[in-house]
């Protein structure tokens, strides 16, 4: 068992109900891990949603993380993520300092990096920008010497390339489920 740590995202699909996202925070932490980035959002299928955690730690741990995370109620699956099967994006915000000296560069940086200006003012732009991790961390770092004013990210969201779904494995259960709600 190889005690590597590595990044890992897991998808996890579960009820939609109160508390959910409590327990399965607090079941994470209590494994040790530190989560990254979390999301959570609705699904195609109402009355469940997704979760994507992004994490570290080594193989042995990850299984039993996937062990517990099972236990719960309220999981209805749970599916470690592929990255070479996978399309994953985070979202950006930032608003940086503009002057009318520096706008036209920061304008050609978010145009190049297949950004949009989502609010424009006589002194700051708000940038939004959706790619991977590495896009977003280096549009960041060149947005540095602008000045950021602030900035907030979605976190990682993630789904299988092709037509595998994460409910398809499950979908016995899912069905049930369904009839539920």
């Amino acid at each position: 068992m190889s005690t590597e740590i590595k990044e890992m995202l897991i998808a996890i699909r579960v009820q939609d109900q109160f508390g959910v996202l409590s327990r399965v925070a607090s079941l994470v932490s209590r494994r040790g891990f530190n989560i990254d980035t979390l999301t959570v959002s609705a699904t195609e299928t109402p009355g469940i949603s997704r979760m994507t955690l992004s994490l570290k730690g080594d193989e042995y741990t990850r299984k039993q993380l996937i062990k517990q995370l099972s236990k719960l109620h309220e999981v209805l699956e749970i599916n470690q993520i592929d990255d070479n099967n996978s399309v994953t994006r985070d979202l950006l915000l930032i608003k940086i300092h503009t002057t009318s000296e520096n706008r036209q560069d920061a304008m050609d940086a978010v145009n190049v990096f297949r950004g949009s200006i989502v609010d424009f003012a006589r002194d700051s732009l708000v940038i939004q920008l959706a790619g991977d991790v590495g896009k977003i961390n280096a549009f960041v770092e060149l947005m540095k010497p602008f000045g950021i004013m602030e900035m907030c990210r979605t976190g990682l969201i993630s789904l299988d390339r092709g037509n595998t779904c994460l409910k398809d494995s499950n979908m016995n259960y899912i069905n049930r489920m369904d009839q539920q709600f």
